[in-house]
């Protein structure tokens, strides 16, 4: 299973691998790292969606934010799942999120233990 990390602040792609290093190591997951929802749009455009099941994406982020990118995923991939990560819990963003279809809204500092049972599960 191919994950899609959406975040501007590299340091996510080291928790991330540290956090599912036994995941990784067993062939269950492998993760993509885009650091902008632009760059998580192209990748997506250029590949076969029916490998990845998943997205986790910042909301905050400069240039286009993960809500923007939410809707125009959702648009164009209906049956991709997208969970949304703040690290601010604004009932307006997560009353956007649900609108644009989110399948999750998770707040920082992230409970991966969660998070792995809800990916895992899909």
């Amino acid at each position: 299973m191919i994950i899609i990390v959406v975040d501007d602040e590299p340091d996510c792609q080291l928790l991330f691998k540290q956090q599912f290093r036994r995941e990784i190591k067993n062939n269950q997951v492998q993760f993509y790292f885009a650091f902008s929802a632009e760059e998580a749009l192209h990748y997506l455009q250029y590949q076969l969606t029916d490998y990845i099941p998943i997205i986790l994406a910042d909301i905050n982020m400069p240039g286009m934010n993960g809500l923007e990118m939410l809707k125009i995923i959702k648009t164009t991939f209906p049956d991709l799942k997208v969970f949304m990560i703040t690290a601010y819990d604004d009932e307006n963003n997560y009353l956007t999120a649900v609108k644009y279809g989110a399948d999750a809204y998770i707040t920082k500092p992230i409970e991966f233990n969660k998070l792995k049972e809800k990916i895992l599960n899909l």
